[in-house]
């Protein structure tokens, strides 16, 4: 414990239990208290992490879940339909499609990912609850599903190319760059979903999309310029924002 507080570990205390649970021997425990110094997160030495209530898998070289993403699945839940249908484009390791179907069993779940060890995990994650696709955005989806989808979800990246190297090392040196890197003004994958999002929602269907706060506005103008109605959700507790947005009501 002591190492993990001079390395600047805030929960040191916590971090060092969480190990020392995890090793299987002295030697094991010293070696994932040498690798947490050095930097890796601590989720990668676990092989799992804690998100909205539940255990997931996770593995190096995947973007671990934060908590503010709960905030999507507050969202989803909100407007799903009985036996509606749910897409999550971006789904890292399944997620939020994971906590989705833990309130609501009842939901088809769709998930993809680009990156093949997100893909493992999120298979891992979801089971046979959940058809998961390995490819790029909506490319990946079976096209019976265009048309039909109740929630069309996602944690995109958002964080603008030059503010990677703001970012906390565990995140820049061990997280993909493509989970983080949303291009010169973090929304060039906002654009590509948010424009094709009405070939795929149903009439009623929502878009729910992470977002930050400085650039909530313009992720909402986005959806605005495919035709959606966007309001900005912000949940101060969770320091999380997202853009709603759905399809102009019949007049």
């Amino acid at each position: 414990m002591t190492r993990l507080r001079a390395a600047g570990c805030v929960f040191a205390e916590d971090e060092a239990r969480l190990l020392t649970e995890a090793a299987g021997s002295p030697a094991e425990l010293a070696a994932l208290a040498a690798r947490r110094v050095a930097g890796e997160p601590l989720e990668f030495l676990l092989g799992w992490v804690e998100f909205a209530g539940l255990r997931l898998a996770v593995e190096p070289g995947v973007f671990v879940p934060r908590r503010r993403t709960q905030l999507l699945v507050a969202e989803a839940l909100a407007v799903l339909r009985p036996d509606g249908v749910v897409v999550e484009l971006c789904c890292g390791v399944g997620a939020v499609g994971a906590a989705v179907l833990a309130s609501r069993p009842d939901a088809e779940l769709h998930a993809v990912d680009v990156e093949p060890v997100a893909v493992r995990c999120a298979r891992r994650n979801l089971g046979d609850r959940a058809r998961v696709y390995a490819g790029d955005l909506y490319a990946a989806l079976p096209d019976s599903v265009r048309g039909r989808v109740d929630v069309l979800v996602a944690n995109a990246p958002y964080v603008p190319s030059e503010a990677i190297a703001l970012m906390p090392p565990e995140a820049r040196l061990h997280e993909p760059r493509i989970a983080l890197d949303g291009g010169p003004d973090g929304l060039d994958v906002h654009r590509r979903i948010t424009a094709a999002a009405p070939d795929w929602l149903a009439a009623s269907g929502q878009l729910v999309i992470e977002t930050s706060r400085v650039q909530a506005a313009r992720t909402a103008e986005l959806t605005s310029r495919a035709g959606l109605v966007p309001r900005v959700v912000r949940d101060e507790e969770l320091d999380a924002t997202a853009v709603v947005a759905g399809r102009p009501l019949p007049t």
